[in-house]
């Protein structure tokens, strides 16, 4: 069935499809209408599913935690600084091995005060265990959310994994989305279990100190997890494909017009669709341009990236987050594993500023010139 819904919608949908049986939310602008969804969805009797109404965002992640550990599917959603409060458990629930999924609404961490779009929420929190994977459209979200579960509980992984869309620039956006039947979903996705749960009349101890002697391999063991979720998201991509018809790239990385092109862009989320419109238009006249969109930030699709810009003389990396006091994360990543190539760095979209069509092609103009003019683009 095809309806135009909201982003917002399309990822509460996703959670509806997936089976999902615990909420813990404590709603934060703009990922409030997804909890609000899902609320709907349970009051009307059409999801089974327990919604927790908690006291902050860290207690909703802390919920999680229980819940899972009970052998519930569970789902939150948050953004910005809510997303931050909830810092503190993320580490905890990806060193326990749970594989949680929340929606994160992309949003600008303040201060100054900002509820606007960008990305320096989910790409502040790149090292703490968490799957990150960047939609563009209101159908990859509730594709990658149904997606999300499948990855995470896959035994190689059991790693906590959350869908970022941007705030606003996606979250309120209505568009066509091809929403899925029930049991496409369930023969996709499997129903959880989990092996070791909370049991009265079997107790275990979760998440025991870890002593200098082992904390060390437990960190090795989720380092490797993340390595074998790079098979586990192109199956995933792949077998989605062959059960609703749609895929994302080989699941880490979207190309447009990349066959020929001689420079490119690459950038997460929305400012995605910008760049393939100016790219189009460039391409109308003889320009050899193109656009990467980086799908998968963690696990950090090193050979796909490699294989897109194998014949490229230049790169652009957009970044929608700022590391002050140092270079840019997205580029830093990129210029890391692309050392004989020419590679500039832009901070764009910080604040939920516009990234214009002009931008863009002043960004193309750099990279064949040669010569970057600027780094902020305002």
């Amino acid at each position: 069935m095809k309806a135009v819904i909201e982003a917002s919608e399309a990822v509460a949908l996703g959670v509806k499809f997936s089976r999902v049986k615990v909420c813990p939310m404590y709603p934060i602008t703009p990922s409030t209408h997804i909890p609000e969804r899902i609320s709907d969805y349970i009051f009307d009797g059409e999801m089974d599913a327990q919604m927790i109404h908690v006291e902050s965002e860290h207690s909703a992640a802390s919920a999680m935690i229980g819940s899972i550990l009970s052998g519930a599917r569970s789902f939150t959603a948050t953004s910005s600084n809510g997303f931050e409060l909830m810092y503190e458990m993320l580490p905890i629930i990806s060193g326990m091995r749970l594989p949680a999924v929340m929606a994160v609404a992309n949003r600008t961490v303040a201060g100054p005060i900002n509820i606007w779009n960008d990305h320096s929420d989910a790409v502040s929190a790149r090292d703490q265990g968490w799957i990150q994977l960047y939609a563009e459209s209101s159908q990859e979200c509730i594709d990658t959310i149904i997606q999300c579960y499948k990855i995470a509980e896959d035994k190689k992984v059991m790693l906590p994994a959350m869908l970022c869309l941007d705030g606003f620039a996606l979250t309120h956006v209505f568009e066509n989305v091809d929403i899925p039947e029930q049991k496409q979903v369930d023969s996709f996705l499997p129903a959880f279990k989990l092996e070791d749960t909370l049991d009265v009349k079997n107790p275990k101890s979760f998440g025991p100190i870890g002593f200098p002697d082992s904390f060390m391999n437990f960190k090795k063991q989720q380092h490797d997890a993340m390595a074998n979720a790079l098979e586990v998201i192109s199956r995933a991509n792949k077998d989605f494909e062959k059960e609703f018809g749609r895929s994302y790239g080989d699941g880490f990385v979207e190309l447009t017009d990349m066959d020929d092109a001689e420079f490119a862009i690459i950038a997460m989320g929305t400012i995605c669709g910008t760049a393939k419109a100016k790219v189009e238009e460039l391409r109308k006249k003889g320009k050899k341009v193109g656009v990467i969109r980086l799908r998968s930030y963690r696990p950090f699709p090193i050979e796909s990236i490699k294989n897109a810009v194998k014949n490229l003389k230049g790169l652009a990396v957009l970044d929608r987050h700022v590391s002050l006091g140092a270079n840019a994360p997205l580029f830093t990543e990129v210029k890391a594993i692309l050392p004989e190539l020419s590679v500039f760095s832009y901070i764009a979209g910080i604040g939920g500023r516009d990234v214009t069509l002009q931008h863009f092609e002043s960004v193309f103009d750099d990279l064949e010139s040669g010569k970057q003019s600027r780094e902020w683009l305002m």
